[in-house]
């Protein structure tokens, strides 16, 4: 059996630990960033801790709406996230994602490695939407 598709990206963010991290656990500021591929955030509930859950809705320019949501698995502030990731209209495909904070000199490094999808379409869908969230995520902090 061949292992389930995933993919890793890495940006170098001109933010403080801290203050990424803050970005992805606090809603007020997650709703701020998180637009993956143009989609509006309407709906953004985040308690990270472990065990805590997340869940986030988006509207997409075309009117649809969706859902994702997921639990905390681990929870190091400033500079680790590990959650599962599923989408509401597809509970069996849960994956996971973790979110690596490393300082670098006086920013950040994020490493976001998704994995345990279901096939390399639904990998590099998710790539797409990463890379063009990950793009406001640096902006936003800038």
């Amino acid at each position: 059996m061949s292992a389930q598709p995933s993919l890793t990206l890495q940006r170098r963010l001109d933010a403080a630990p801290a203050k990424v991290f803050r970005a992805w656990t606090e809603a007020a500021q997650f709703v701020k960033w998180m637009h993956p591929t143009g989609a509006e955030v309407i709906r953004a509930e985040v308690d990270a801790r472990v065990d805590g859950r997340f869940a986030v809705g988006f509207r997409k320019p075309d009117g649809q709406q969706l859902e994702i949501y997921g639990q905390y698995r681990d929870v190091v502030p400033d500079a680790k996230l590990v959650f599962t990731w599923t989408w509401r209209s597809s509970p069996e495909q849960e994956s996971l994602v973790t979110v690596l904070l490393r300082p670098d000199g006086d920013g950040t490094l994020l490493t976001l490695t998704h994995e345990q999808f279901i096939n390399e379409e639904a990998r590099d869908l998710h790539q797409s939407g990463w890379s063009y969230g990950l793009d406001a995520l640096e902006r936003y902090l800038a």
